[in-house]
C-alpha cells in the first residue's frame, strides 16, 4: 500500500469527524448561552478550519492553502485576545 493511498484512506475518516465538529462548533456559536461559550466556538471553528486547509493543501499539493490556513489562525488569535482584553479590562484597541 502506496502512501498516498494510505493518505488517501485517512482523508474518509477525517473528513466526516472535521464536518461533524464544525457543525457542532456552528451551533455552539450560534446558541451559545454566554458569550465566553460564544467566543469558544469561534475560536476552535477557526483553528479547525486552519487545521483542515492544512490538510486539504497537502492533499492538492498547494501552498497557497497553507498561507491561508496561517492568516485564519492567526485572525483567531488576535480574536481571543481583543475579547480577553474586553471582558477583564472593558477597553479594546491598542
Amino acid at each position: 500500500m502506496s502512501l498516498e493511498s494510505q493518505f488517501f484512506l485517512l482523508m474518509k475518516f477525517v473528513i466526516p469527524i472535521y464536518l461533524l465538529a464544525f457543525i457542532l462548533y456552528a451551533v455552539r456559536a450560534f446558541k451559545g448561552p454566554t458569550i465566553v461559550d460564544i467566543v469558544l466556538a469561534v475560536d476552535c471553528l477557526s483553528f479547525d478550519v486552519a487545521a483542515f486547509m492544512a490538510i486539504l493543501a497537502v492533499y492538492f499539493r498547494s501552498v497557497f492553502l497553507v498561507s491561508g490556513a496561517m492568516i485564519l489562525a492567526l485572525w483567531g488569535y488576535l480574536l481571543d485576545i481583543y475579547i480577553a482584553k474586553h471582558l477583564v479590562s472593558r477597553e479594546v484597541g491598542a
